[in-house]
């Protein structure tokens, strides 16, 4: 009952009574009733609102200034006053994250990383006032809370009768469009020159043997509008290699829409796989970190490299890495993904070990534990002891936790059907080329390196090497290069390459599949130039080769890599019953596959792990 019910109650109790006798009941009931009304009231006065206390103990850091990092400028942003002693640490660590000790700044962010008892507003004192320098650190902690970032802020809203698509054309479209090579300016056409309505008309059942048809034979089955915007994603991924374009990007919304896109697509990892790539290749130009962190990508980040799926905490781990100048010296370009360490760490690295895959493979799909009919579409468990998606990351990073691991990415194809980009044609001396370039941007070369292929990438590790001899900024990849293996390399030649030449008519073989034939002049130049330069520099070499058939699509069965031409005619060659697609992916832990794998690393970098 409230305090002015009761008085009115009381009051009329009073009113409507006999007259009053004469004596001091009366003046008792008066009395009662004003100190009933005292008590009251200051019962009220006395009640405390928690709400207004926690907006009292935020009031002073609601707003914080963002700080330049340029050491000239003279700033003290923190103040003891307004701070109770619970707090002290948090300001502390704060000021120490800004310290000019790189030391204490490394040792501040992992003591952030580290606290389990704070309350939620001391994590967002961390979110509202530490610097990018800082955030980044935290987004690279194992550990780290992820209170410590706060939501990306709101995105702008669209275009009256816009839709993301046409953003993203737009965004497209106001790139540069010249001195741009062929393959580029053939995804950016196709994504300006197409429309939902013309995709929708093509699923309608509309093939052409050649022209812009083939490209769609790999997207039937998807939304239309998605289509053509993963078309325009995959030229962005394109732009995004090229500094000039990245800064457009950013001046025309690109970071907002892309984000939107994300958010838009969380059913859909092929988009934000793609988004991450055109994220991660911007972060190689630090003029645009501060950028990237204030359009709240980093709060992303730092739950995308949490993820239980290897590709998404990947992607985001490569972002991230870029992001870090304060802990990581080198830059991870399109296609350079580190398995391990994925975070910042403690642990000194004294040796990289590379995978590489072939023909049709991929950076994380091909290094999977064998499938043994499970069905991957179910969630995978996290407990990667029973089955792993990449036994690189899973397995050797917890037996060898002093190496980087670091898988590579290209694209590749059996046939001209399915070239992502009908223009392209690399050839094994171009892709290397192109692979040197980003591992040495990597810091490939700097610690010793053990080197691990599977089909294809075999050749193109093997031509790496010959083309890193030749050039003398090149020099310490070679210096530090201390073995190799090779799954089911075809040094000699493979029977695909022939089969695909037989049935031309149907496949039009690739011309990664048309040099590994057996009568390629320049896959036995490769071979012969090899085989002496390795054996000149000593260069240690394990090498497996599958015997039994591989089944291509349902009508073929075929013997990929024949025994002899997995021989390099140096070291040991180990038959395995499996196939060529099995070759590099063991049944489990304590397989022969892998464990003789372990035994080859571990004896290669012997001496440097110990050191």
């Amino acid at each position: 009952m409230s305090l002015a019910a009761y008085c009115v109650i009381c009051c009329r109790r009073m009113g409507t009574s006999t007259p009053p006798p004469k004596s001091s009941t009366y003046w008792r009931d008066i009395s009662s009733l004003f100190i009933t009304y005292e008590v009251l009231a200051l019962k009220k006065s006395l009640t405390l609102d928690t709400q207004v206390i926690e907006r009292e103990k935020m009031k002073s850091y609601i707003y914080v200034h963002t700080v330049s990092l340029d050491k000239t400028e003279n700033h003290d942003t923190f103040s003891t006053v307004d701070i109770e002693d619970h707090d002290c640490a948090v300001w502390l660590l704060l000021r120490k994250s800004r310290s000019d000790d790189r030391a204490a700044r490394l040792q501040a962010v992992q003591e952030m990383s580290e606290a389990r008892h704070w309350h939620d507003y001391q994590y967002r004192i961390i979110a509202q006032a530490c610097d990018m320098r800082t955030l980044t650190g935290l987004a690279r902690s194992k550990d780290s809370d992820l209170r410590f970032f706060l939501r990306p802020p709101p995105l702008p809203s669209l275009k009256e009768d816009s839709s993301t698509e046409e953003e993203l054309r737009h965004l497209l479209a106001s790139l540069p469009q010249t001195d741009l090579d062929e393959c580029i300016q053939c995804f950016t056409a196709l994504a300006l020159s197409e429309s939902s309505q013309s995709l929708a008309a093509q699923k309608g059942g509309l093939w052409c043997f050649g022209g812009n048809g083939l490209p769609y034979a790999e997207s039937f089955g998807e939304v239309p509008s998605a289509t053509v915007e993963m078309f325009c994603l995959e030229a962005l991924v394109k732009h995004s290699e090229i500094p000039t374009h990245c800064d457009k990007i950013e001046a025309n919304g690109g970071l907002q829409l892309l984000q939107r896109l994300y958010q838009l697509h969380k059913d859909c990892p092929k988009v934000q796989r793609n988004i991450m790539r055109i994220l991660g290749n911007m972060a190689l130009n630090e003029h645009l970190h501060s950028t990237i962190v204030r359009s709240g990508w980093v709060s992303i980040l730092a739950e995308a490299i949490k993820s239980q799926h290897v590709m998404e905490a990947s992607h985001a781990a490569r972002t991230l890495a870029n992001l870090d100048r304060e802990t990581v010296p080198d830059k991870y370009h399109d296609g350079v993904y580190v398995l391990h360490p994925q975070y910042r760490t403690s642990q000194p690295i004294k040796a990289d070990v590379l995978f590489i895959h072939g023909l049709m493979g991929a950076a994380f799909k091909t290094w999977r534990q064998q499938d043994n009919d499970q069905d991957l579409t179910e969630k995978v468990s996290e407990d990667e002891t029973k089955y792993t998606t990449c036994w690189p990351k899973s397995w050797l990073a917890r037996d060898c936790p002093a190496l980087r691991i670091i898988s590579v990415e290209y694209d590749t194809s059996l046939s001209d059907w399915r070239a992502r980009c009908p223009t392209e044609r690399k050839s094994i001396a171009f892709r290397s080329n192109e692979l040197l370039r980003k591992l040495r941007a990597a810091g490939v070369g700097d610690r010793p390196v053990v080197w691990v292929s599977h089909s294809m990438g075999g050749l193109l590790v093997k031509k790496m090497l010959l083309e890193a001899s030749k050039k003398p900024e090149m020099n310490t990849i070679i210096n530090n290069t201390r073995g190799i293996i090779f799954y089911s390399v075809p040094h000699h030649g493979s029977h695909l390459a022939e089969y695909s030449v037989n049935i031309r008519y149907l496949l039009f073989p690739s011309l990664e599949v048309k040099e590994l034939s057996k009568d390629s002049p320049a896959l036995k130049t490769l071979q012969d130039d090899f085989l002496e330069f390795a054996k000149d520099k000593n260069f240690q070499v394990l090498s497996f080769v599958e015997t039994l058939p591989t089944y291509i699509g349902s009508m073929i069965k075929l013997h990929v890599v024949p025994l002899d031409s997995a021989d390099l005619g140096l070291g040991d060659l180990i038959p395995v019953d499996v196939n060529h697609l099995n070759i590099c992916k063991p049944k489990k832990k304590d397989a022969f596959l892998y464990q003789r794998t372990l035994q080859f690393i571990r004896d290669a970098l012997a001496k440097d792990l110990e050191n």
